[in-house]
């Protein structure tokens, strides 16, 4: 057994150790996980170098997923102060109210579409989630069941065309014996093949805890009038759109922005993100009643987002740390020589049908799917391909156990995390729910891979 094992085993137990043992909070485990794992680096290299872990630490707060998460989570507490939010609510509940769970499912939608532009699931939850949690919690939703519904709905956008990770995937499929088979397109019909199963997997997971939860419809006298709510409020309707705009035209004008910026355009999307979250509060500020208008004047707003910060520091703290840990990992090839070792054990077909979603489930606890399909995937690829797995099922399965999952599993989670801050759940509740999503999101992976499931436009090369 290689012995990049013992630094995963380090991690794990000094997050064992310190956030379920002595009840500390996650983020402070993480942080003494980084220590910890440059401490067995250093005892087992014997070579310690303070420029190195302080390269770990600049790549990790230079990392504009961290600021998203700041950013967005900071907004939303600007926003759950103006008028404009209750509006847009009033108009979902006049439609969905009458519905067990309808807001859920509005969220489930909403979330997987948006998360498929912006290609980020902190951000997507961020996004969305000022919208669809508070009209969860309306309809009777848990906190914690809000949180987990929109953090699960957001992380399916990684697994949706034009996500970011797909070019990721088919360039490894195309690096494989049968690349030349596939074209970009015949991917792409395939990802939202396999989407269409996990979006139908969420419903289903939602219709089922919405019993379990007793989360009924609304009483017909509690639900808004359409006509009136779109009356009253139709400019609410303008924020969503405000929203998806940019990141529609991103998506769409991507060719051209590649053309004309080459590496740049990459730093359009990330300005987008960033740029966002101000754009959605100044004009629900100047879309709200004139009433509430006066209400946000700049002292007040400098209150809201000091009580806001108590919510983002831990989970931004959490993200950043766990960075530090991911960058370790990378410059250690963690990944590549855990990944040479299960292929070289050579499995058995159905036991790697369990073993890989298993294993990239264990690494989305510290790693992000990026990283985890740009480094792993060439190797999971050819070896599911190896015991009859479809190469570009292979591939397009990438996304759903790398990049749907590293957004919501403990400890990393800055999924959950994020829809937390905006639900205000409490911890405990809220990571337990969260495991019977990704045991449900496991097994139908599992499912996925060994061929039960008929999937759109997957073509046979094998």
């Amino acid at each position: 057994m290689p012995i990049e094992f013992l630094y995963l085993g380090v991690v794990f137990a000094v997050c064992i150790l310190w956030f379920f043992i002595l009840k500390r909070p996650l983020y402070e485990a993480m942080l003494v996980a980084f220590i910890a794992t440059l401490g067995t680096t250093a005892a087992i290299t014997g070579e310690f170098s303070l420029a190195a872990m302080w390269g770990y630490i600049w790549d990790a707060m230079t990392t504009s997923t961290l600021y998203v998460i700041f950013v967005f989570i900071i907004s939303a507490s600007l926003l759950s102060r103006t008028s404009i939010i209750d509006d847009c609510i009033a108009i979902i509940l006049s439609i969905f109210g009458r519905f067990r769970g309808g807001a859920g499912f509005v969220a489930i939608i909403a979330s997987s579409y948006m998360g498929s532009l912006s290609g980020s699931g902190p951000g997507n939850v961020a996004t969305t989630g000022v919208f669809t949690i508070p009209a969860m919690k309306k309809t009777g939703f848990p906190a914690h069941l809000a949180a987990n519904v929109e953090a699960h709905a957001s992380t399916m956008g990684n697994m949706i065309p034009p996500a970011g990770m797909v070019a990721i995937a088919f360039d490894h499929l195309a690096k494989t014996q049968w690349g030349e088979s596939f074209t970009m397109s015949q991917f792409w019909l395939v990802l939202w093949g396999v989407a269409l199963w996990f979006i139908i997997q969420r419903v289903l997971t939602l219709y089922i805890m919405c019993r379990y939860y007793k989360v009924e419809p609304m009483k017909k006298e509690d639900i808004p009038s359409f006509r009136k709510s779109v009356k009253t409020g139709w400019k609410a309707i303008l924020l969503p759109i405000i929203v998806l705009l940019p990141f529609m035209l991103n998506s769409i004008f991507e060719d051209f922005f590649v053309a004309q910026l080459g590496a740049k355009s990459t730093s359009i999307a990330n300005s987008i993100l960033l740029l966002i979250p101000s754009v959605i509060v100044i004009f629900a500020i100047i879309l709200s009643d004139k009433e509430n208008r006066k209400k946000m004047t700049p002292v007040k707003m400098v209150g809201y987002i000091e009580k806001g910060m108590l919510k983002v520091v831990p989970t931004a703290s959490l993200v950043m740390f766990a960075y530090f840990v991911s960058n370790v990992f990378e410059t250690l090839g963690v990944e590549q020589a855990i990944g040479a070792y299960i292929q070289d054990l050579r499995l058995p077909k159905v036991v790697l049908l369990f073993v890989i979603p298993l294993f990239t489930a264990i690494l989305g606890m510290m790693l992000p799917g990026s990283t985890q399909v740009k480094i792993f995937g060439g190797v999971i690829i050819t070896t599911l391909a190896s015991v009859g797995v479809e190469p570009m099922l292979s591939a397009a399965m990438l996304l759903c156990i790398c990049g749907a999952m590293h957004g919501v599993t403990p400890p990393y989670c800055a999924c959950v995390y994020t829809a937390m801050g905006i639900a205000e759940s409490e911890l405990k509740p809220t990571l337990i729910n969260c495991t019977v999503w990704i045991i449900i999101h496991y097994l139908l992976s599992v499912v996925v891979l060994a061929g039960f499931l008929p999937i759109l436009g997957l073509v046979s090369v094998l």
